[in-house]
């Protein structure tokens, strides 16, 4: 049983409108936090995994909410919030960005103001799927994997063709970073997972979305981001996710650094922070309120200097050698 499952029809097929932070508007409009929380009821032979793809989720997402529950055997008839809530990366380019730690898509319209996202299974350890800033360079229907040497022994093929065993699925977008694509999957439950060779995952539903809304040129940024700060109604957001790579030495400390480089702490209630740290979760927690900020002098950065506004870099066709290389 499925209860108010009414998000893919939000807004334009499946978009939710969003306002990044700018200094000419009150603080009140501000919003990037998207989607909301839905409820679930469990039927009968359903795992945590279905009720995932059912909402559009990768298997992480469950899990960091109910880490107690066996994912294959939950009980029929319990219910379980679904967390189908997000607080938006930071970007430059508003075209692609993939966040690893909470390994997820965001695909974002800003002609529109608008964003859909989809989950993605990444790079494993052995095999991270890197940070920095690249676009789509190619296209492909039913493509043929041609095996890593790395991998070769694995498969002890050199190449798979188009079908059911191709783990590259039916569509694949290729990246200017050499060696790395945006495909589908033959098996649908690695999403939510680190296990791919460094290349982007998604379940096949999702794929065949993304490949018909992104052409050639369009920006993609990889992004590492274990927590974000988001803003909704004039409240304070942060969404925290494990360091998957173990890239973070203080998670507070890292924290307070994205706030400061905000909006500041003056609105901010270290105790719900710690508290939302510790939790861990992966679901947006309101921490504070952003109070009367309007008319302020400062524009508002990001982590790592990227502004929030849409209007930074939109207008240039392709990034320096140096910007791809993050």
């Amino acid at each position: 049983m499925v209860l108010g499952f009414v998000w893919k029809s939000v807004l334009y097929g499946g978009a939710f409108e969003y306002r990044f932070p700018d200094q000419g508007k009150a603080p009140e409009t501000w919003k990037t936090v998207v989607g909301f929380m839905q409820d679930h009821t469990i039927g009968e032979k359903e795992t945590l995994l279905d009720v995932a793809r059912l909402y559009g989720l990768g298997y992480n997402e469950i899990e960091l909410l109910y880490p107690q529950t066996d994912p294959w055997i939950p009980e029929p008839g319990s219910d379980v919030a679904v967390p189908t809530e997000w607080v938006l990366p930071t970007t430059r380019h508003q075209g692609i960005v993939i966040n690893l730690p909470e390994m997820r898509l965001y695909r974002f319209f800003p002609k529109i103001r608008a964003v859909k996202t989809y989950p993605v299974g990444i790079g494993e350890q052995a095999g991270k799927t890197p940070e920095g800033t690249c676009w789509v360079v190619d296209r492909s229907i039913d493509p043929t994997w041609v095996v890593p040497a790395s991998l070769k022994e694995k498969y002890n093929v050199s190449m798979i063709t188009p079908g059911p065993d191709n783990p590259l699925g039916r569509y694949w977008l290729g990246l200017s970073r050499k060696g790395y694509g945006i495909h589908g999957t033959n098996f649908p439950w690695c999403v939510g997972r680190s296990v791919s060779n460094g290349c982007i995952r998604l379940y096949p539903e999702h794929i065949e979305q993304l490949f018909h809304e992104t052409p050639v040129g369009t920006w993609v940024e990889i992004v590492y981001e274990p927590v974000k700060v988001g803003f909704r109604r004039g409240e304070i957001y942060v969404e925290v996710h494990p360091d998957l790579y173990g890239k973070i030495v203080c998670t507070e400390e890292y924290t307070v650094q994205r706030l400061q480089e905000s909006v500041g702490l003056d609105g901010v209630s270290m105790e719900l922070l710690r508290a939302a740290l510790q939790e861990c979760n992966g679901a947006p927690v309101a921490v504070g309120s952003l109070g009367d900020l309007e008319g302020s002098e400062n524009p508002f950065v990001c982590n790592n200097g990227r502004a929030c506004s849409p209007r930074r870099g939109v207008n240039r066709k392709h990034p320096t050698e140096e910007e791809e290389e993050g």
